[in-house]
């Protein structure tokens, strides 16, 4: 059932597959699918497109969507990724409610099952090493050649699957191969290795097995066990569907789920590899899976996005067959779209430079009214103190303007945000000549914005009050990578060699609003004429607080689709 937060998913190939087989009758008018993580990792924004596919398409037909962990390699998985994923799944709105599996759920049955395969003579122990069996497969062009065990009888094949898992082998001694077609064009279909021997304890299953199930074989298994009927995955499966579905027939299985890929996301400055976003974190390239630069949901999710930009993103990228690139820009204008009707401004300097008022009087600080949204009363006003010392941004003023400079210079008049006009007489410097401090007067009688002789002024600043602003560190994230496709190196790189090393700006002297003292970790907020940015939910403090840029205001993503709508 759709909602407000979540809304009706976008007409897409697969929901017209789904739509077909409901108006046929298939499945008894069911619909489930499963979103099927490896804990091997974090979840990133492809795996986001992923869970509002499968759980989109379950709450608009009426069905449900199981949450699946394909736990089939213990050396890899770690209970800390199973946690990080239930809440990943949750933080984006959705929920399994009473389905909640594991492919170590039915290693019993999964076990069974090869056994099956061996009875009916369709799987063999196959004592060659894993070398031999690549070497064994043949190419794309040349076929493979079959085992030198390939033919052992039945009972051969059960004594020893039944000696594997009893612990009697050592690792690579020997494997359980699917028995198929070694000279198919499919190289998946070479009599594939569906379990091998792993001496490692499971998060789960503890040391109860020293043997564990191949994924393509446990998947599928898994699938028909739960009854799913569309199996929804990315398109590096498509060469696996040939197996998927030999599995089932050669079981017949009651349930026969329906595999259907669909091209999976591709982020421009972002790398989406789970093998490359475990490198970036263990060579310490990035603080760690929830670094607010990485493509994580956990670091989206502590960066500040909120999780219906998120979804709106996923919806509007769409689902395709058709491999492309998304440009990030996307993504930042959704983000904005969510953030500009609910994120209330504020005044933040962030390199700021000293202003004394020279009329103002001295120990006086008054309070002005400031809208916390100019259009939403609803969300109420704060007080913003004014007094003699203030702190404006430093790029705000120039001793030697251009041309089109219109904000603070010598002899010129601006207006501070929700305060008086404000005319620069002098400007004080130190011994080695940098601008330490403005002096400047104030007009009484343009409090708010206007003045009696009704003179305009080309700019309007932000500004906070010297005597009451609070210190704050503010970090500005830049996009991780320096090219679009970061994938793309010179011969002998690898993709590491376009990172970003300015990815990272960490401002240390920033002033703020005293409103923002209390303001609750992970909440967002515009810092007008700045940008989005939140409270950082790990590192801020009431007496240390620590902001993170979301967004910068600028919408390149609008400005792109502009240029395109002018073309037509």
């Amino acid at each position: 059932m759709s909602t407000p937060e979540t809304p009706v998913l976008a007409s897409n190939f697969i929901k017209n597959i789904v739509e077909e087989d409901l108006r046929a009758g298939k499945n008894n008018g069911q619909v489930t699918t499963r979103f099927p993580p490896e804990p091997n990792g974090y979840l990133h924004i492809g795996h986001a497109k992923s869970i509002c596919l499968n759980f989109g398409l379950a709450r608009e037909f009426g069905g449900v969507c199981h949450l699946r962990f394909d736990d089939t390699n213990p050396i890899k998985e770690d209970v800390e990724y199973v946690e990080s994923i239930k809440r990943d799944v949750r933080w984006l709105g959705f929920d399994w409610e009473d389905k909640l599996f594991y492919a170590s759920d039915y290693f019993e049955q999964l076990h069974e099952y090869a056994c099956e395969l061996i009875r009916r003579g369709k799987a063999y122990v196959c004592s060659l090493s894993t070398e031999e069996i690549r070497q064994y497969r043949g190419t794309l062009t040349e076929p493979g050649r079959n085992s030198p065990y390939r033919d052992r009888s039945v009972e051969e094949n059960l004594d020893l699957f039944a000696g594997m898992r009893a612990g009697k082998f050592e690792e690579g001694q020997h494997s359980l191969r699917a028995k198929i077609d070694m000279a198919s064009p499919n190289v998946s279909l070479r009599d594939p290795v569906i379990y091998r021997i792993k001496k490692a304890a499971h998060h789960r299953t503890g040391d109860t097995w020293c043997i564990y199930p191949m994924y393509d074989f446990a998947h599928c298994l898994s699938d028909a066990m739960e009854g799913i009927t569309h199996s929804i995955c990315t398109l590096e499966f498509e060469n696996n569907r040939p197996l998927y579905h030999w599995f089932l027939d050669a079981l017949e299985t009651p349930c026969h789920p329906e595999q259907i890929e669909f091209a999976r996301l591709n982020l421009s400055y972002t790398v989406l590899s789970k093998r490359k976003l475990i490198q970036l974190v263990q060579d310490k390239s990035v603080s760690g899976w929830d670094d607010p630069r990485m493509p994580t949901i956990s670091g989206l999710r502590r960066r500040g996005v909120p999780p219906d930009a998120l979804r709106t993103f996923c919806d509007r990228i769409g689902v395709s067959r058709a491999d492309s690139m998304v440009d990030i820009s996307m993504l930042e204008h959704c983000v904005r779209d969510a953030l500009n009707v609910r994120a209330p401004r504020v005044m933040v300097v962030l390199k700021p430079l000293k202003v004394v008022i020279t009329n103002y009087p001295e120990g006086q600080v008054e309070e002005l009214d400031a809208p916390l949204h100019p259009e939403n009363p609803d969300m109420g006003s704060r007080k913003v103190p004014f007094g003699r010392e203030l702190y404006i941004e430093r790029d705000d003023f120039m001793e030697d303007p251009p041309k089109k400079f219109f904000r603070l210079a010598p002899g010129r008049e601006v207006r501070l945000r929700y305060g008086y006009y404000i005319t620069c007489r002098d400007v004080v410097k130190n011994e080695q000549g940098e601008i330490v401090e403005l002096r400047c007067i104030y007009d009484p009688a343009s409090r708010g914005g206007g003045t009696p002789d009704g003179r305009k002024v080309k700019a309007t600043m932000h500004w906070v009050c010297a005597q009451t602003a609070k210190p704050a560190r503010v970090r500005i994230y830049s996009h991780l990578f320096t090219v679009p496709n970061p994938n793309e190196t010179s011969e002998g790189l690898d993709f590491r060699a376009n990172l970003n090393p300015d990815s990272l700006e960490v401002l240390e002297d920033c002033r703020v609003e005293p409103h923002l003292a209390t303001a609750e970790s992970g909440s967002r907020w515009q810092f007008e004429r700045l940008g989005y940015f939140n409270v950082d939910p790990a590192d801020s403090t009431p007496q240390d607080l620590v902001f993170n840029r979301i967004v910068s205001l600028r919408d390149t993503w609008a400005k792109v689709q502009a240029a395109e709508s002018g073309k037509k």
